[in-house]
């Protein structure tokens, strides 16, 4: 944190908690111990961690005294050191949302449209947390999937929701739920956002992880005095998990720049009759961006495994890590399904 700044914990507050219900805008998504988003060196004091950490923290990060602030309690006065992010921080806000729709994409993906009971300002790239009185107690996150006014409000809130088996939540929203009925909801929460330059944008979607790339190029659509080229990758298993491309081709003939939509299938059946790219995504960036792919900035959503490997790609071919931006969707032991 820059020096000299300060906050106040209370009584069985996270850090994080605490940081964000002070308009600090301290790293973070998932808030629940799966992501590593929100670590920060513990330079003094002591802290309660209440999950293990060691599976998401490097070896020098744990001998460094990293900590994981949405998993630590304080237990006295502590100094942390933390890379604070430049997103505006909005408050964070609890709405009653009807469902005003229930739209199948796919046989595993809906898009879920909501009509708010009172506005809710985010940035596009956050996500909200949903509930159903169907299911006590149990919240979701999913990221918002469409661009709010321009002034950051929006009383309808658009979401792409893929089903897990088993999840508690989504099990009731694919089998149970119906227009009219009422969830609660809470955010905006999270820190991936799209970050001002000039450089080339590298979007790479995989399942449900279409919808806060969908918003945020949307708001530079909408925004930016001079978009810049930008690259969406697209990875599903067939052609029937493949959804919402009619739309994004729209946006892309709105777009002033360069604009490329690149699907690609790792388990299309070979006698298909498909001739776009086959194999997992990672996989095709460097064939895709040749010598722009060390240019871009990259913003990734989608299973951890694909993100990690997308970044991985980007890094080999010597993007900045400071300019690789990554949401994981984690699933439902991390609070997701």
């Amino acid at each position: 944190m820059p020096a000299g700044l300060e906050l106040r914990a209370s009584t069985g507050e996270t850090l994080l908690q605490a940081a964000l219900r002070q308009g600090i805008a301290f790293p973070h998504n998932c808030r629940a111990g799966g992501c590593g988003a929100c670590k920060c060196r513990l330079l003094d004091g002591k802290v309660k961690e209440l999950t293990d950490k060691s599976y998401l923290l490097s070896a020098e990060e744990l001998r460094d005294n990293y900590i994981l602030a949405c998993q630590s309690i304080l237990k006295s006065d502590v100094v942390v050191s933390v890379a604070l992010d430049d997103m505006t921080v909005h408050p964070v806000v609890e709405r009653g949302g009807v469902i005003a729709e229930l739209r199948p994409l796919t046989h595993d993906i809906l898009q879920l449209t909501l009509d708010l009971d009172g506005p809710i300002t985010f940035t596009p790239g956050q996500h909200a947390q949903l509930r159903t009185a169907a299911r006590p107690g149990v919240w979701r996150n999913y990221s918002f999937a469409a661009c709010p006014a321009e002034d950051g409000a929006t009383g309808r809130a658009v979401f792409l929701i893929r089903k897990v088996p088993g999840g508690i939540f989504t099990e009731w929203l694919f089998g149970e739920a119906k227009p009219g009925v009422t969830l609660d909801l809470q955010g905006p929460f999270g820190d991936f956002h799209l970050r001002p330059a000039t450089q080339p944008i590298l979007c790479a979607a995989g399942g449900s992880g279409l919808a806060p790339l969908l918003a945020i190029i949307e708001q530079e659509l909408r925004t930016a005095t001079k978009p810049r080229d930008l690259t969406l990758m697209f990875g599903a298993r067939s052609q029937a998990d493949l959804y919402l491309l009619d739309e994004i081709r729209q946006l892309g003939r709105q777009w002033p720049a360069r604009f490329d939509l690149v699907p690609v299938l790792s388990a299309e059946a070979e006698d298909s009759g498909w001739s776009g790219r086959r194999g997992m995504l990672h996989d095709h960036l460097a064939p895709v961006l040749g010598e722009r792919l060390a240019l871009v900035h990259g913003y990734l959503c989608g299973p951890p495994p694909m993100v990690d490997a997308c970044a991985g790609v980007l890094a080999g071919a010597g993007v900045a890590a400071a300019d690789i931006h990554a949401d994981r969707f984690l699933d439902q032991s991390h609070q997701h399904g």
